[in-house]
Parts: C-alpha cells; structure tokens; sequence
C-alpha cells in the first residue's frame, strides 16, 4: 500500500529521517528516488542524526557508499555515476545491504534488479511551492510496515 507524506520544509524532510530511524531494524532497505536538490541527502542526515551517528553527513556521489557508525551501521549509497549493474558487484553493494546495517541508496532506481526483494522505494517529489510529497511504496511485508509506522509517526510528529 501507497503512503504520502507532505514536508513543507527541509527540516521537516530531515525530521522525517529521524523519525525513519527509531523504527529501523537490521537489515532494512530503503531506496531514493527524486531530481537533483528534492532533498535525498537530507533525509538521509535526519536518519543519521536518529541513528546518533556523530559525523558530519554528505552525499556519497563521488564515494558511492558511505559507512557511518550510530545505534545501527548506516550504509549510504549514491548510484547516480553508476553505469551498469555489473559495476555493483565492484563496490560490494550486495554483500553491505545484507551486512546487518541499514541501507540508504540514493539513485536505487536505476538498478531495480538489485535491490532486495523485500525493500522500501521512497520518491521526493518537489512541489510548486517547494514543498516536498514523499511517496513512500513498499515491497515486501517488512517494508510495508516500515512504510505504514513511518506514516503514522510523521503524521502525529508534524502534522503532515
């Protein structure tokens, strides 16, 4: 099932990462899709701040994946300079997203075939006010879940 959530700021989309964190397990997958600037990165540092990773969160573009160490390892994947599937193989994507962290891969789209049967596809729309719609489409039971807690959370937290 589809869920939505509307962040009208970017301090709600990071304060909806946080909240994605407290309901984290081993395991999860999250995929992020969106344009240039929607606001991947951020959501992404709300989830490290929940997580209580201490340093400093950026895009992974030019590293591919990042490894930051909180209450759960967070792997932050950016595929954006990808080309081919094969090249995921190099970077051991499959080996890290069954490593027992949690996995943010921005740019995941690209590579559909790879991403875990059971796996949460999230989409940052950017909105003609410069709001933001966060389109949360799970795959799998876990991820509906996370997606259905999730929803839940941010509604009672900000009121989307």
């Amino acid at each position: 099932m589809r869920h939505e959530i509307i962040s009208p700021t970017e301090a709600t989309t990071y304060r909806a990462g946080e909240l994605i964190a407290d309901l984290l397990a081993p395991g999860d997958v999250v995929s992020l899709s969106g344009d240039l600037g929607a606001g991947k990165t951020c959501l992404v540092k709300g989830v490290s701040a929940g997580l209580g990773v201490i340093e400093n969160v950026t895009s992974p573009t030019f590293n591919i994946m990042l490894e930051h160490h909180g209450r759960l390892e967070l792997f932050h994947f950016d595929l954006y300079r990808l080309e081919r599937a094969e090249q995921l193989e190099d970077i051991d994507f499959y080996g890290t997203t069954e490593a027992g962290g949690v996995s943010f891969i921005e740019w995941g789209e690209r590579f559909p075939e790879a991403l875990p049967e059971d796996h949460l596809s999230v989409d940052i729309l950017i909105g003609d006010d410069d709001s933001r719609l966060i389109v949360l489409s799970p795959s799998g039971p876990r991820a509906s879940a996370l997606a259905e807690d999730w929803s839940a959370a941010v509604l009672s937290d900000v009121g989307a």
